[in-house]
């Protein structure tokens, strides 16, 4: 008996998505880490929790303080919703994401006021996941709002990786590059990591606000001007820029800098796991699972159409035997793609329109046999509802046979209201976790 006659294909790769979240779950992986830290009852820990996956660790965090019979001092919890606090001397509010709004400025001022409560013999714990970088933006001296959410605008439609988005947006951000550090440096810090970056770098996570910043402003001016995008930067973003190069305005917190003396990072979920953790699920229901790598970048179209064809390929060379055994493959890949956006671009997101290109290669194989799902292990594709898509031979012609032209659609950047046309959008809510996208290619 297959596998797959329990299951339907997009079942069946639903379930290998679910089983790469909740290995990614930074609650259990915070939790295990804490229980290697020591603390005393004569020191007082703060709770600093930001990003997507900043509910679930907090929650950890106050309990791995509670069943030693302490309580957290203070802090802050700063994620896309608004859920209770785990203990009422930590705050919980909200930020905006993908770009900074009214939110995030409040959320900044809250980190802030609970920094300033840190002395010297107290410990704070950062518990940092994805969404970081926007859900706490607010800029430095000298840079209004305005200027710093045209900055993530502008970001955003570049075609530029998260790595590479970070390392401007921490140069103009209060708490990026190292400059949380820096305000909690009376205290000793450690900081727990989720990442979502391809590498794990965790100078790109959340703009990497508890270790040191290596990027220079000469560098970053060098980034963007290759990028295209030093002429679009706002005046007052170049003007800032410059000063530092001159040496008129700080640099971000440099290695070596006191304030990293009392500092200990740790890295406790990242993408590798939870593709790993589907590849393990996928053999228990007797499928034979491959990982293809954790390294996904570049253009989503163009790697959507590089995956199918791999796919496709990948079926056409199953062996004799294997088709005579009926066996089922599936092929497992992490990381995260960009897009480039024109002018006018329509609604979707980076694993909508993966999904959608990949539907454009599968639709010129008439035996069909292959199905494949790209969504964001966080549950929130892009500015829309849907986690991502699952999609298969038929999902091109279905598009059509609903009234939309696909082949538009993935030129204007409009995957969402093609793949719902087609009822291929994968909506899963808020998941509680972010380590980048996953995308899997079942082999029938």
């Amino acid at each position: 008996m297959t596998p797959l006659q329990p299951h339907s294909p997009r079942a069946l790769l639903i379930e290998l998505y679910w089983a790469a979240v909740h290995a990614a779950m930074p609650g259990p992986a915070l939790s295990a880490a804490l229980e290697r830290v020591a603390s005393s009852r004569d020191q007082r820990i703060f709770i600093f929790a930001l990003g997507k996956a900043a509910h679930s660790m907090a929650a950890a965090a106050t309990e791995a303080l509670r069943v030693r019979d302490l309580d957290p001092a203070g802090g802050v919890i700063v994620a896309p919703t608004l859920e209770p606090s785990p203990h009422p001397r930590v705050t919980a509010t909200t930020g905006d994401h993908p770009e900074p709004g009214p939110s995030s400025l409040r959320a900044a001022d809250l980190i802030g006021a609970a920094a300033r409560e840190v002395q010297r013999g107290d410990e704070a714990w950062v518990l940092l996941s994805g969404g970081a970088t926007s859900l706490t933006a607010a800029p430095i001296g000298g840079v209004s709002p305005a200027d710093l959410k045209d900055l993530y605008a502008m970001l955003l439609g570049s075609g530029l990786d998260i790595a590479a988005m970070n390392r401007i947006r921490k140069r103009f951000s209060r708490w990026g590059g190292g400059r949380l550090a820096a305000a909690l440096a009376p205290g000793r810090v450690r900081c727990f990591v989720v990442s979502d970056v391809i590498g794990d770098d965790l100078a790109a996570i959340g703009s990497g606000p508890c270790v040191p910043d290596p990027s220079t402003a000469s560098e970053t001016k060098a980034q963007l001007t290759k990028a295209g995008l030093w002429s679009r930067l706002p005046v007052v973003l170049q003007q800032q820029i410059e000063a530092t190069e001159r040496g008129q305005a700080p640099e971000t917190p440099k290695p070596g800098d006191p304030a990293f003396e009392n500092m200990e990072v740790r890295l406790i979920v990242s993408n590798r796991l939870a593709l790993e953790a589907a590849a393990d699920r996928a053999r228990d229901l007797g499928l034979v699972a491959q990982v293809r790598g954790a390294d996904l970048a570049g253009e989503a179209s163009q790697v959507g159409a590089r995956i199918a064809t791999t796919a496709l390929n990948d079926r056409y060379a199953m062996s004799a035997a294997q088709r005579a055994m009926a066996e089922h493959s599936v092929l497992i890949w992490g990381g995260e793609t960009t897009v480039t956006l024109g002018p006018h671009p329509g609604t979707g997101g980076r694993s909508q329109e993966l999904a959608l290109a990949a539907a454009q290669v599968l639709a010129k194989d008439a035996a069909g046999g292959i199905t494949l799902l790209a969504a964001g292990t966080d549950g929130r594709d892009g500015p829309t509802d849907a986690a991502g898509a699952v999609v298969d031979g038929q999902t091109w012609a279905a598009i059509h046979e609903a009234g939309r032209d696909p082949d538009r659609d993935l030129a204007l950047h409009d995957a969402y209201p093609a793949l719902a046309a087609a009822g291929a959008l994968l909506r899963t809510g808020h998941t509680g976790t972010n380590v980048m996208d996953i995308v899997m290619a079942l082999l029938e």
